[in-house]
């Protein structure tokens, strides 16, 4: 019996329905009896450099899931023009599983043929420093994974905070470039995880007011803003929880409706429905999470004129420090993070005013602005390493 996904299709099928003129160029579908480990890993568009991309561990994973991943990851190191390829990788399980470490280790070993030659680990959902450590130290080989803990010479993103760090430099940057005052903005946050949490900090420092964030578990909402500093100490304590000792719990979906002048979907994809995108009231909406939003729900956002900054250009901070640390994986030297901080600033920034500007002035969505801007310099780099058919690529849209 072929194995099926939740749509009925075989894995050949889906996988084969992946392929386009861009990649993937691999998928690598492992598993291991004894632990009953199951995952992929998928090398999107290598053209300019080796694969680099998190490697994330969910109950829901799914091949496609992966692959959607891999190719923004694509399309995320050409828009920041650093020289690395797209990729991902997932285990399909639960990251609290208490046999979590096994598993970890059977995944690197089914992809040592690959790790670290062809594709690096590092950190997403359902992952963490420690889980890098053991990456590492089940290949024995200290450029297997980026994201390793501070004594092991990794750089520490969840702790400093990088990738939302980077979102409230977008987020600033495009309200310049909107017109809008961030100082005294009404921001909401779907998702108060490392990225949110960060993400929420910054802005706060940048003279925002944060009104609504949610967890897994509910939202918080303060029309008057809320006590950012206050839900970080309490999600240290109690992780998602957080919200259920602040204050009172609504449902989660209303860190997406709360009356706001910003809102930042910093959780899971698909979360902005076209619902959403018709109902809200926000100018401004910048992307932390990986693809929250729909091609039509993006559609709708533009046509209403509110602006979408695209997830691989506003999140783009994590890998300016993966960048950093692959850079680092030999080196006996650790990463200065103010140098990264620095950099994330300054790519980040002028990224988003770029796209902006060029969505503007040629009356395409973000997205659209965005994507040409990534696919040129990727596929500059396919055809000078003789990986175009003839003729074959000068008619490619874009594939979202």
């Amino acid at each position: 019996m072929l194995l099926q996904d939740k749509d009925g299709l075989t894995v050949t099928d889906c996988v084969f329905d992946l392929i386009d003129e861009w990649g993937p160029e691999k998928v690598v579908v492992v598993s291991d009896r004894k632990t009953g480990m199951r995952g992929v890993l998928v090398l999107d568009n290598t053209a300019r450099g080796t694969g680099k991309g998190g490697t994330r561990m969910s109950p829901s994973l799914t091949v496609r899931e992966v692959a959607r991943l891999g190719r923004t990851m694509t399309w995320k190191w050409a828009a920041v023009d650093l020289f690395h390829g797209g990729a991902k990788a997932g285990i399909l399980g639960d990251p609290n599983d208490p046999n979590k470490e096994a598993i970890l280790r059977a995944f690197a070993r089914t992809l040592s043929n690959e790790v670290p030659s062809e594709y690096v680990f590092g950190l997403d959902m359902g992952l963490s420093e420690e889980d890098a450590a053991i990456f590492l130290d089940e290949l024995g080989d200290r450029g297997a994974s980026t994201g390793l803990p501070r004594a092991l010479g990794g750089l520490p993103y969840d702790q400093l905070g990088v990738t939302g760090y980077g979102v409230a430099e977008a987020v600033d940057a495009a309200a310049q470039s909107r017109d809008i005052t961030l100082k005294g903005s009404r921001v909401a946050i779907q998702g108060f995880g490392a990225v949110g949490q960060a993400a929420a900090t910054r802005l706060v420092e940048l003279g925002a007011v944060v009104v609504a964030v949610s967890t897994a578990v509910g939202s918080v909402h303060d029309p008057d803003g809320l006590d950012v500093d206050k839900l970080v100490r309490l999600r240290a304590e109690a992780g998602d929880s957080c919200v259920n000792h602040y204050g009172t719990v609504l449902p989660a979906e209303i860190a997406l409706t709360a009356d706001a002048d910003i809102l930042v979907p910093a959780a899971r994809e698909d979360t902005v429905t076209d619902v959403i995108a018709a109902s809200t009231n926000v100018k401004l909406v910048v992307e932390g999470a990986n693809l929250p939003t729909s091609t039509n729900s993006r559609a709708i956002l533009h046509e209403r004129g509110i602006a979408v900054v695209p997830d691989f250009i506003a999140n783009a901070g994590g890998i300016v420090a993966a960048a950093h640390s692959m850079a680092a994986r030999y080196s006996p030297f650790v990463v200065e993070p103010a140098d990264i901080f620095s950099m994330i600033s300054t790519k980040l920034r002028a990224n988003t005013k770029a796209v902006l500007d060029e969505s503007s002035r040629a009356g395409l969505t973000p997205h659209e602005a965005a994507y040409a801007l990534a696919q040129k310099r990727v596929l500059e780099a396919m055809r000078l390493r003789r990986q175009t058919p003839h003729g074959a690529m000068e008619s490619i849209d874009v594939l979202v």
